[in-house]
């Protein structure tokens, strides 16, 4: 394999990229070219002013086989090489390559970033637990006598969806099932009109996304996350998920108003659950737990096979009917 430092997202084009995407150990939205290149463009909300990036295409035979998008920056005290789109909002990551070009992918690509900078360790977050890159990269570390040690960074709760949603909710627990049929009866036969409606194409997106975000902060902790560079950075990337048809925005209406959001991407037909907001009227209605409801319901009914809850291990995702996988954090240090 011939390998090349990019010094740009220009120096490769979307189709080639999300092409290899198709074929590749991972497809996810997170690794998509126009996800990936609006990330480095606003370096995670500020997160890695100081990062350089390290993009690495491999081809062979003239033909593109593998991508490995990276940056370099000081962390923890160390030069690193972290994959870009680390740490907080992109909740898989990995290299993108086939299952048949992986392990010989990767291998070059460790003797390649030799050559081009001097660092001090590969730290690689959000890894799901199931890549290959996991087990290759432990073995390159111990060919190469090199320190190596792998942990669970998160749990990542999934509901597996494949029948209608009366099936779904007779397969979690009877004390929840019943309680999120009580609140969906007790919403859509309440006086107050309370509808579910679903953002389409066509529609006015960033008015709709700057209702989403002020529901989201209606919560502090992730008030205190949307930072104004944060907000920027997230908004370009939905912008960017609406633009290529896999932005699912869905609001709960009490009213005519607004209350609850749940924000997805809609992509490799499953549902990526993103983030959510909800405001703190209507709190009787549990407009929360009535949109996330209307929203599996929405699965059920359009064939996605999954309901994935990415990171964090709130209780609600369990009471759902979450059961857990785990993104993973590798560091292989010289």
């Amino acid at each position: 394999m011939n390998y090349t430092l990019l010094n740009d997202f220009s120096q490769i084009s979307a189709n080639e990229w999300n092409t290899l995407l198709k074929d590749s150990i991972q497809d996810t939205p997170f690794l998509r070219y126009e996800y990936q290149k609006t990330w480095w463009e606003h370096q995670g909300g500020g997160e890695w002013a100081d990062a350089k990036l390290i993009l690495v295409t491999a081809h062979e035979n003239n033909q593109l086989v593998g991508i490995a998008p990276l940056f370099i920056a000081n962390y923890e005290n160390e030069s690193a090489i972290l994959l870009n789109g680390s740490i907080e909002i992109s909740d898989y990551l990995d290299v993108i390559v086939s299952k048949d070009n992986h392990v010989k992918f990767m291998s070059g690509l460790l003797d390649f970033l030799l050559s081009i900078d001097d660092w001090k360790k590969i730290d690689w977050y959000n890894l799901p637990d199931d890549s290959p890159t996991l087990i290759v990269l432990k073995e390159e570390a111990q060919k190469r006598n090199w320190n190596h040690l792998e942990e669970v960074y998160h749990p990542t709760p999934r509901i597996a969806l494949n029948k209608s949603f009366e099936d779904y909710l007779s397969g979690i627990e009877k004390k929840q099932r019943h309680e999120i049929r009580r609140k969906m009866k007790r919403a859509a036969e309440s006086e107050l009109n309370v509808k579910f409606n679903l953002i389409g194409q066509g529609a006015d997106i960033e008015k709709e996304l700057n209702i989403f975000f002020d529901l989201m902060i209606q919560d502090p902790n992730k008030a205190k996350f949307l930072h104004p560079k944060m907000r920027e950075q997230m908004t370009a990337v939905l912008h960017e998920a609406y633009k290529n048809n896999y932005l699912w925005l869905g609001f709960l209406e009490v009213d005519g108003v607004k209350t609850a959001a749940s924000l997805n991407f809609d992509y490799g037909n499953k549902l990526w659950g993103y983030n959510s907001g909800v405001s703190q009227t209507y709190r009787e209605l549990s407009p929360g737990w009535v949109l996330l409801a209307h929203t599996i319901q929405w699965c059920c009914d359009n064939n996605r096979y999954e309901f994935d809850f990415m990171r964090g291990d709130e209780d609600y995702k369990y009471r759902f009917g979450g059961v857990n996988r785990f993104v993973m954090r590798s560091k292989v240090s010289k």
